[in-house]
C-alpha cells in the first residue's frame, strides 16, 4: 500500500500552501536592470501608410521592400545622413520610404551567374 495524495489530501494541501512561492527565474544574487534603448537621431512617429503605398508602387515585391527599408533604416540609425530634406516629425522608416519614392534609393537587379 502506497501513501499518496489520494489518501491524505488535507495533509498535502497544507504543504502546497506553504510552497506556493513561485520560483524566481534569476538567482538571488542577480539584480535585473532595464537595458537602455538606443537613442535615435530621428525620433519621429511610426511610418505612415501613405508612404508605404507609394513606395510599394515602385518596389512591387513586399519582401524586397521590407528588406530595402530595413537596411536603409539600419544605415540611418548608425549615422548615415538622409538623402532628402527631413522634418522633425519624420521617423527613420518615413525617411527611407521617402528616399525610395523620390528615387534617391534604387533597387538594382543583379544578373544571376
Amino acid at each position: 500500500m502506497t501513501i499518496g495524495p489520494a489518501l491524505f489530501p488535507e495533509i498535502l494541501s497544507n504543504f502546497l500552501v506553504l510552497s506556493e512561492k513561485k520560483p524566481s527565474l534569476l538567482p538571488e544574487n542577480v539584480i535585473p536592470f532595464e537595458q537602455a534603448r538606443p537613442i535615435s537621431r530621428f525620433p519621429g512617429s511610426p511610418m505612415k501608410s501613405d508612404l508605404l503605398d507609394k513606395a510599394s508602387e515602385i518596389v512591387t515585391d513586399p519582401l524586397v521592400l521590407v528588406n530595402l527599408v530595413s537596411q536603409r533604416v539600419r544605415q540611418l540609425n548608425s549615422g548615415r545622413s538622409p538623402l532628402i530634406a527631413t522634418r522633425p516629425s519624420m521617423g527613420v522608416a518615413d525617411i527611407a520610404l521617402t528616399e525610395i519614392i523620390e528615387g534617391k534609393i534604387k533597387l538594382i537587379h543583379k544578373d544571376a551567374p
